[in-house]
């Protein structure tokens, strides 16, 4: 059964994902809050498997209990809710430590579908939205204190990691990943779990912003 809290500040909505969620037979409501202080407080005492969080509450927003969550409750996984093209806070929240980003007004499939995939462990990681989303907002990040040194990383690496990860950081699935370098997607996901081990990343999302972070992708390339 998968444990899903609810944190957003308005009560219809999540009266609306509650009845979503609940018509599942493998998805369960372990609690609301509506605010970001009540949700980390709430998952530190509920240790829900995800936590569907909104971006824009009053008090601590969604991003700051998106980075409390991360930092005390690994096993939590956080899936942020997004307006997309009015919001500018995404991809501070995957910087925080979310395990992806859902639109609020995604239909009820896309939302179980996410909440199933994080939950085993996996990034919500739409290729093409993340590379829409991560080309608008990077040119307007802040760069302050060190940017992680690109030849230090890759030098972790093999050659074949190497290319492993310049094509999971462009969004590629383990399928396209696969296809374009000839490897069956077993070998892939293996290559996949190692970049990540050696990098210090604990998902495919982390993966796409240490690699802008550091230029080996650049805004606006594919």
């Amino acid at each position: 059964m998968i444990r899903v809290l609810l944190v957003d500040d308005q009560s219809l909505l999540r009266m609306g994902f509650r009845m979503i969620l609940e018509a599942e037979p493998d998805i369960e409501v372990a609690g609301e809050a509506a605010d970001g202080a009540t949700g980390v407080a709430m998952t530190s005492a509920l240790h829900p498997d995800v936590v569907l969080m909104d971006v824009r509450m009053p008090g601590m927003d969604g991003i700051q209990a998106t980075a409390a969550i991360t930092a005390a409750a690994p096993a939590s996984k956080v899936l942020i809710l997004t307006t997309f093209d009015l919001d500018e806070y995404v991809f501070a929240g995957l910087k925080a430590g979310a395990s992806g980003f859902l639109l609020k007004d995604a239909p009820p499939a896309e939302l179980l579908t996410a909440i199933r995939t994080v939950a085993g462990g996996e990034a919500v990681l739409a290729p093409t939205a993340t590379r829409r989303l991560i080309d608008q907002f990077v040119p307007l990040l802040p760069g302050p204190g060190p940017q992680p040194d690109r030849d230090a990383l890759l030098s972790r690496l093999t050659d074949r990691e190497r290319a492993v990860f310049a094509r999971l950081a462009a969004g590629r699935s383990n399928r396209e990943i696969a296809a374009e370098l000839h490897l069956s997607q077993g070998t892939v996901k293996i290559h996949v779990g190692r970049v990540l081990a050696k990098l210090g990343l604990r998902d495919r999302v982390q993966a796409v912003v240490l690699a802008y972070e550091c230029g080996l992708i650049k805004p606006g390339s594919q």
